[in-house]
């Protein structure tokens, strides 16, 4: 099956030859990648990846990205964090009727990583709450990738937080 997915990344180099940056990650195996950049020192990767399952897609770009820039820091795996319009648009409903969703079902919706002005959910929550529901046309695809992309993003920040407060730390 084909899983489509957004790896970004922090360079060690902001100023380093992108050109030769994407020959690295062609020769790595991500030829299957669209490269974007924006900000100075960053990078985004646009994969569409032919696996078994989105778990061994994802976890193969990322050994991949890994071989070809061992200095990369990974900021986040996508589709993860969204709001209400991204969830909208990857369901195919509008805006509003996601939100009538949201505040018709205050039990049972999911509850937000961040609440505020824009608030924002895992994909994954969002989207098992609409299978659950029934009567959205979800692809599997799009289900196993935010489940996956939402693990590796979550054992990401549980590294971080492990390394800035060791065992034993107050």
């Amino acid at each position: 099956m084909e899983y489509i997915f957004t790896l970004k990344y922090q360079l060690p180099d902001a100023h380093g030859d992108l050109q030769a940056l994407v020959e690295q990650l062609g020769e790595q195996g991500c030829d299957d990648a669209l490269v974007g950049t924006g900000l100075p020192g960053r990078i985004a990767l646009e994969f569409t990846r032919e696996a078994g399952n989105a778990d061994a897609a994802v976890r193969s770009a990322l050994d991949d990205v890994r071989r070809a820039l061992p200095g990369a820091t990974l900021i986040e795996v996508t589709p993860d964090l969204v709001g209400l319009t991204d969830v909208a648009a990857l369901v195919g409903v509008s805006r509003q009727n996601m939100r009538k969703l949201m505040l018709s079902h205050p039990d049972s919706f999911p509850l937000p990583v961040h609440d505020g002005s824009t608030s924002i959910w895992h994909l994954a929550d969002v989207l098992a709450w609409l299978q659950a529901r029934g009567g959205y046309a979800l692809t599997a695809g799009l289900v196993e990738v935010a489940r996956a992309a939402l693990e590796v993003n979550v054992a990401k920040e549980g590294m971080r937080l492990s390394r800035s407060n060791p065992a034993g730390a107050n």
